[in-house]
């Protein structure tokens, strides 16, 4: 595999393994809406900081530009492993 096609993929690779971490912590704490997993890791915390609607919507919308970023590595990824082989 030539250098050029490997440096792309390496970095494509990083953005997505972060965007999974960052991704799965935001799913984590969103407000629990009747028994998630955001229960098991404090859910009576969330009744705390749970008052704010303002932040509840940006939490969402990091959520939705997170998952589009890591939808977009993993359809860059493919397509980029399809032109090498």
């Amino acid at each position: 595999m030539p250098l050029a096609m490997n440096a792309p993929i390496i970095a494509l690779s990083i953005i997505l393994i972060l965007a999974s971490l960052v991704l799965t912590l935001a799913i984590l704490i969103h407000k629990s809406r009747g028994g998630g997993m955001s229960d098991l890791f404090g859910g009576g915390m969330s009744t705390a900081f749970g008052g704010s609607s303002i932040a509840e919507r940006n939490l969402d919308r990091i959520t939705v530009v997170v998952g589009i970023v890591w939808l977009a590595c993993i359809v860059a990824l493919l397509l980029l492993w399809k032109g090498v082989s």
